[in-house]
């Protein structure tokens, strides 16, 4: 597994403060909630958060972004700790903040200061994004994109850019690889009324379109909450529905769908792929606490060139816990992966909030399947798991049975099918010692490895390909 690729993050960094507290009666002078026992946190903001966010995937991240001499731009670089590389542009005015004020994690008020803006560009902001190999514009309407518009406009016809636009911003420059409004920004920048009694999903396609030609943007998602996202190249629209159902903090969610959509961009994959992870990536950062938990995460180290599979679960299911979610595990061979496969993993991801899957190796295949198997290498066997919306991470054991594992995942739920019914797990004890739960799903009868195998092996074989076909 390759270390993932930088990234250049050109765009508004703000400075972000929430106060949670309990809100239990009305004020005697007017009729408004009192909230109290507040606890403050102060994240990284605007820009900034996707920056903090795409170095949390282990990414090397630069941003470029406006900072001052002012407390709120002193306290964002502290913030950040050293997680990305800075570099700074001028400043005119103070930061902008903004102060969330939260009832039992419900927004009561916002309040917003400072009016700074980007007040010009230096040479090694140019430089930056002239050697980037990757880009995204993360537009707060606050004026870096506009002071680096002309190398932007550079950079969209050599390297792949992702531009989250805002209503106050700059339009995309020509070219961009994708561009990344939520279904009320579409609505707003694509202007026309839709059609009377259209819905959500025909209105954001058509508003897709629109933008596509308006921006010549190559494709344009359209961000729609929990119901994922939909990406149009300026046609026939792909719609890429959300894995789970998250209920949580949203702030944030979109500057997470760019990031990793932008990351995965970098690393080479195609822009359906890098939708398709980033609407996971969302929906999982909202499920995990949202911005509320930002402050909370550790951050990775950036994974070696040979760095395993296991490595990015163990750290998935570490911030889930971090962030109080609820952490599902399933295992097996799953050697040829098939309906039932499926529906266990499906039904175990909507019990809790992240699922990592454990995963036999292939001298652990062989040790309990005999020498014939697995019939499907891991790494294929990972990358298969990995494309199914219900999965998060995969993690690979070697040994005969996943406790040692287990005992590093520290799963809150241990799903297995309904086949073991009868039988004590093995793995059951160790589950229960950290309070854990093995769960049993149903079982769709008929469906296995060896059946599909054998049945296979059975099949009359063709004299050679079909026509028009060079492989079966």
């Amino acid at each position: 597994m390759s270390a993932p690729a930088p990234l250049l993050v050109v765009g508004d960094a703000l400075l972000d403060h929430d106060l949670c507290g309990r809100a239990e009666r009305l004020a005697p002078d007017a009729p408004v909630p009192v909230v109290g026992s507040t606890r403050r946190t102060t994240r990284p903001g605007g820009a900034a958060l996707a920056a903090w966010l795409a170095a949390a995937d282990g990414r090397p991240v630069t941003l470029v972004t406006a900072l001052g001499d002012d407390e709120s731009s002193a306290c964002l670089v502290q913030a950040l700790g050293g997680r990305v590389r800075l570099v700074r542009l001028p400043l005119t005015g103070d930061l902008s903040s903004k102060t969330r004020v939260l009832a039992e994690g419900t927004p009561l008020l916002r309040l917003d200061d400072g009016d700074g803006r980007a007040g010009g560009v230096t040479d090694e902001a140019r430089r930056a994004v002239t050697e980037a190999g990757a880009v995204l514009v993360s537009d707060y309407g606050r004026g870096t994109a506009e002071v680096l518009r002309e190398e932007l406009a550079a950079a969209a016809a050599r390297v792949p850019v992702v531009w989250d636009p805002h209503p106050r911003g700059e339009r995309p420059v020509p070219g961009v690889r994708l561009v990344t409004p939520s279904a009320s920004e579409a609505r707003g920048f694509a202007g026309d009324e839709p059609p009377e009694g259209a819905g959500t999903l025909q209105t954001a396609a058509r508003d897709a379109d629109t933008l596509v030609r308006a921006w010549r943007a190559a494709s344009v998602a359209v961000t729609l909450g929990g119901r994922g996202a939909l990406l149009s190249h300026g046609d026939t629209p792909l719609l890429v529905p959300s894995p789970v159902t998250a209920e949580g903090d949203a702030c944030g969610a979109g500057d997470r769908f760019a990031a990793t959509a932008a990351g995965l961009l970098a690393d080479g994959e195609l822009t359906e792929s890098a939708v398709r992870g980033a609407v996971h990536a969302a929906t999982r950062y909202v499920a995990e606490g949202g911005a509320r938990a930002v402050s909370a995460l550790p951050m990775p180290e950036p994974p070696a060139a040979d760095a395993e599979p296991t490595d990015d679960a163990l750290r998935t299911a570490a911030r889930v816990r971090a962030a109080g979610g609820t952490l599902v595990a399933a295992g097996g061979c799953f050697d040829l992966l098939h309906a039932g496969h499926v529906a266990l993993l499906q039904a175990a991801r909507r019990t809790g909030d992240c699922l990592v899957v454990c995963v036999n190796s292939d001298a652990s295949v062989r040790r309990r399947k005999g020498g014939g198997r697995p019939l499907v290498p891991v790494a294929d066997r990972i990358r298969v798991l990995r494309a199914l919306e219900c999965v998060d991470a995969v993690a690979v054991f070697d040994e005969d049975t996943p406790e040692r594992l287990l005992a590093e995942l520290r799963p809150h739920i241990w799903a297995k099918g309904g086949d073991y019914a009868l039988e004590r797990l093995p793995e059951a004890p160790l589950v229960e010692s950290w309070g854990g739960q093995v769960v049993l799903f149903p079982y769709l009868d008929g469906r296995s490895t060896s059946g599909i195998a054998e049945k296979a092996a059975l099949s009359p074989r063709s004299a050679g390909p079909a026509p028009g076909r060079g492989h079966r």
